[in-house]
């Protein structure tokens, strides 16, 4: 779900993607922030980019 917010798309965009209810996806999204300690949704995108970077470099 980090990587539908980091490509920018609204919890209802992301609600029809996964075929959840979009109060799902506010659920969701709200439970991130609280667990990263965030309070936007651009500190999750810059994270997931951030980690998705890290992750190709120490992939061989």
């Amino acid at each position: 779900m980090a990587a539908l917010v980091a490509e920018g798309k609204s919890n209802r965009q992301i609600a029809s993607a996964l075929e959840r209810s979009p109060r799902t996806v506010d659920g969701h999204v709200e439970n991130i922030l609280a667990k990263l300690g965030f309070g936007s949704r651009a500190q999750i995108a810059s994270w997931w980019t951030a980690n998705q970077a890290s992750a190709r470099r120490t992939t061989p």
